[in-house]
């Protein structure tokens, strides 16, 4: 039977204390427990951390990993003592802890180091394995510096460097940043020639006081004996000296006679004298004369 002694109001309060009752808690421990779980899991990695770095530290504090033996290559440029005062290495040092690519790039700094090679083998030895540019020929520009055989302007002579190389001439510092590319290949062209005047013959290096280039031209050799003008042009080097080889003696018997010599063709020589004569020698040795 309906209670009609209680209001409304009342009613409706009692229906809303029993949807209250009827709610269940919220379980904290189910969001707490996985983050509770992670938190563990930083923690342990953190202090995992702090224990390597602890032991790495321990390890590095212990001389059985302190450099004792260091073996450097031989090289003619740089002496030992050199070598060893710009890696910064010297025994008693921590073999662990020294870095490798440091040391590299000390080393390679100086210019006469092409290239080094810094290897540490445990418990104390270190080996350094240098190899050393090379000068083929110096290089005025201004400043005098050694050119190497892969056409590398890689140093400034300074006092007790030797000058017993060949000279070459007509490069600029300026070409070294207006025509960067330009100027680099015209640099192994003058190695290629260098190096072609190395080979025996009749005609070698040591005939050469001086090489001259020029953009327009291309190069032109001075012999050591009197300085005669030859020009050889760009390119196809080896048949023009090898042509010119074969004469060589024979033009420089001539001596002061002769104005310059071209050598700036497929198939023959061009002389030049003094009384405006010029003679053209065709591969096979023919010699014709021309008024100048």
């Amino acid at each position: 039977m309906r209670d009609f002694s209680k209001s409304t109001y009342e009613r409706k309060k009692v229906a809303l204390n029993r949807v209250k009752v009827q709610r269940k808690p919220i379980d904290w421990g189910k969001y707490l427990r996985p983050l509770g779980k992670m938190l563990c899991g930083l923690l342990g990695v953190s202090l995992l951390c702090v224990a390597v770095f602890v032991g790495y530290r321990a390890v590095c504090a212990i001389t059985f990993f302190r450099i004792k033996n260091i073996e450097v290559s031989s090289t003619k440029r740089l002496t030992r003592e050199e070598v060893l005062a710009i890696a910064g290495i010297e025994p008693g040092g921590d073999l662990l802890r020294m870095s490798l690519k440091h040391v590299g790039e000390q080393l390679s700094r100086n210019p006469w180091v092409e290239t080094v090679r810094i290897q540490r083998f445990f418990p104390d030895r270190v080996a350094i394995t240098i190899a050393e540019r090379e000068p083929l020929a110096v290089v005025n520009m201004g400043y005098i510096y050694y050119l190497d055989s892969k056409g590398v302007v890689f140093k400034v002579l300074n006092q007790g460097d030797s000058l017993n190389y060949p000279v070459v001439t007509g490069f600029g510092e300026e070409d070294m940043t207006s025509d960067p590319s330009g100027t680099r290949e015209a640099l192994k062209s003058t190695c290629e020639l260098l190096k072609i005047l190395q080979e025996k013959g009749a005609f070698v290096l040591a005939d050469v006081s001086e090489i001259h280039y020029d953009k327009g031209f291309g190069f032109t050799l001075f012999t050591a004996s009197g300085g005669l003008p030859v020009k050889i042009g760009y390119g196809d080097f080896s048949p023009k000296v090898i042509r010119f080889a074969r004469i060589y003696r024979e033009l420089m018997a001539q001596g002061q006679s002769l104005q310059y010599i071209d050598l700036d063709y497929s198939d023959k020589i061009i002389v030049k004298k003094l009384t405006t004569t010029i003679q053209d020698i065709s591969r096979g040795g023919n010699v014709s004369s021309k008024k100048g």
